[in-house]
């Protein structure tokens, strides 16, 4: 019962804190605006840890690597508490193993929030287009919509290019982050 309640804590606070500073390094990536409430929130929570990392973390290539390697420590703790609290029987500290899956836990949550930010860029289209946090989805899946949108004519003035984008990204979820889980799982 104990062992429930932390793999409780843990998915309720470590694993979308990974997620929430990935978004972050995401959206500096993609050079999104963060006047909004859904990008201000993002830097106000991640804040108190991607500055003092910035101090010792430079960034790379223009990209915030700070951020990104929070977030895969985070994912990395969060990764171990959870096999801490199934029981997994630390002979040595499987490092190797948990950087390999951490790296693909990542990659599949950034195709879960690339997902995300399609769908509510869909149902924002439809409601509310000229919301404050449109411009930010829009610099999130222009990138990726684009080039399925030379390819995807309109259907009468509806786009289907979203649709394609998250089917692409469903295959890509299931079947190779599927095997590299596999693969890093046996790693460990």
């Amino acid at each position: 019962m104990l062992n429930e309640a932390l793999l409780f804590l843990l998915d309720i606070l470590l694993q979308p804190f990974a997620a929430i500073l990935l978004l972050r390094f995401h959206l500096q990536w993609l050079r999104a605006p963060l006047r909004n409430p859904i990008g201000e929130f993002i830097m106000v929570l991640t804040d108190f840890l991607v500055l003092r990392a910035r101090r010792f973390i430079p960034a790379v290539r223009g990209l915030d690597s700070a951020t990104l390697l929070l977030a895969l420590l985070v994912e990395m703790l969060y990764l171990a508490g959870v096999l801490w609290a199934q029981g997994y029987p630390f002979h040595g500290f499987p490092l190797p193993g948990l950087l390999v899956l951490a790296l693909v836990k990542l990659l599949k949550i950034s195709l879960y929030l690339l997902m995300a930010a399609v769908f509510a860029q869909a149902i924002l289209s439809w409601v509310s287009p000229y919301a404050p946090i449109a411009p930010l989805l829009t610099t999130v899946t222009q990138r990726f919509l684009q080039p399925l949108r030379r390819i995807v004519p309109l259907l009468g003035s509806v786009d289907l290019s979203p649709l394609l984008l998250f089917i692409i990204c469903q295959l890509i979820v299931i079947v190779p982050i599927g095997a590299l889980e596999r693969i890093a799982t046996g790693i460990l």
